[in-house]
C-alpha cells in the first residue's frame, strides 16, 4: 500500500489567500494585506508566501485567543467554590408536570361546547 503525501503549496495566490486564512477578501485586504509581502507571479499575478500567512495568523491568535493554559495559570477546578447550587437538593412539585396539567385543563376549557346565552 502507497502512502500518497499531499503537500501544501509554498506560494499562495491573492485569489486563494483569504480562504486560506478562513476570511472574506475585504477584510483580508484590510487587516492582513498590508502585514504582508507580496510579490509578482508572472504578469498579473500576486502572491504571498504560506510561512507569511502562517505567521500573521499566529500573531492574531496570540492577541485575539483564548489565553492557553499557561497564560491563565494551572489552578485546578475547585468543584466547592463552583457549585451549580447553593441549596442543594430538595422535594417539593415538579413544575414540569404541574405545567402540563394546567396546559392540558385550559385546552380542554378552550375546546369544550359552551352553552348559549339566550
Amino acid at each position: 500500500m502507497q502512502a500518497t503525501v499531499h503537500l501544501l503549496p509554498r506560494v499562495i495566490r491573492l485569489k486563494d489567500a483569504s480562504g486560506y486564512l478562513g476570511m472574506d477578501r475585504n477584510r483580508f485586504n484590510k487587516e492582513v494585506r498590508p502585514d504582508l509581502v507580496e510579490f509578482r507571479i508572472g504578469t498579473q499575478g500576486i502572491g504571498f508566501d504560506r510561512l507569511d500567512l502562517d505567521a500573521w495568523f499566529d500573531e492574531y491568535k496570540l492577541r485575539n485567543g483564548r489565553p492557553d493554559q499557561t497564560q491563565r495559570g494551572n489552578e485546578s477546578w475547585d468543584v466547592k467554590k463552583h457549585q451549580g447550587s447553593s441549596k442543594g437538593a430538595s422535594s417539593g412539585i415538579s413544575t414540569k408536570l404541574s405545567k402540563a396539567d394546567a396546559f392540558a385543563k385550559a385546552l380542554a376549557q378552550a375546546t369544550s361546547k359552551k352553552p348559549k346565552a339566550t
